[in-house]
């Protein structure tokens, strides 16, 4: 069953009016040229997309990984940069990367069950990756050493706009802004109303980050809050947040950030 938290927004945001900031400190900038950019790891070592090649860059050396033939990268999850995850919704296929960029392991669902279509993936603990079946409107886990689908009963209701996963737990947020979650054993959780947003990236059950008009907020819906970050860009594309350090993606290059999330 669900459980409902009561969350008005509307008033919160009507009493806090955007007006407190947190404050951030700029740690260096990288140049970069690229379509998308999707994050770094905890080696400093970061990702992205460009002209449909995935490239891993570090200080001295950089890798690349490109599949003509599955068209194109719909995304990736670097949650395990030993374990990357390259999604291909085009092809109903998964391809699990090393931490070269080595092809581990390819999953094409459509050749296991033909009535499982994903069209949302991320990697889960314990052999397992995090799916969305768009057929059955169903979540579950897929276990890639024993080839087994596991399949939670509540069937997901309306239209998916944005999903992340971590090791335990894969969130989504639909298309009225409801933000859920629901864990390894099936246990699912409706946790608040996200304002409208441009960009966002679910940190954990209760915190958020989420852009609007080139303005970053961090919403924590337990302690009722949303905080604008400071950050010096006036426009970006996008923003990666990961272990007290924050990545802002602008034109031609990465600004980085340290920050604490309260």
């Amino acid at each position: 069953m669900i459980k409902k938290i009561t969350f008005f927004l509307v008033l919160l945001l009507s009493t806090i009016g955007f007006s407190q900031k947190l404050s951030t400190t700029l740690m260096g900038s990288n140049k970069i040229v690229c379509n998308t950019y999707v994050g770094f790891d905890t080696l400093g070592d970061f990702y992205f997309i460009k002209d449909n090649v995935f490239y891993k860059k570090s200080k001295s050396q950089l890798w690349q990984y490109k599949n003509v033939a599955l068209g194109k990268i719909s995304s990736v999850d670097i949650i395990n940069p030993l374990q990357i995850v390259l999604f291909y919704e085009q092809f109903n296929t998964v391809l699990l990367l090393d931490n070269q960029l080595n092809e581990i392991q390819k999953i094409n669902f459509s050749s296991i069950n033909n009535s499982t279509v994903i069209s949302n993936t991320g990697l889960s603990a314990r052999n397992q990756l995090w799916f969305y079946n768009s057929i059955n409107q169903k979540i579950g886990l897929f276990d890639y050493k024993k080839i087994a689908f596991t399949e939670f009963p509540i069937p997901f209701q309306g239209t998916i706009k944005n999903t992340q996963s971590d090791y335990n737990n894969f969130y989504w947020i639909d298309d009225l802004n409801h933000f859920y979650s629901i864990d390894i054993f099936g246990k699912t959780n409706l946790h608040c109303t996200v304002p409208a947003y441009d960009k966002i990236q679910i940190i954990d059950n209760e915190r958020i980050l989420f852009s609007v008009n080139h303005k970053l907020y961090l919403l924590n819906y337990a302690k009722k809050s949303i905080i604008e970050i400071e950050i010096v860009e006036n426009s970006f594309q996008s923003f990666y947040y990961k272990d007290q350090n924050l990545a802002i993606f602008t034109d031609q290059q990465i600004k980085n950030y340290k920050i604490k999330l309260p």
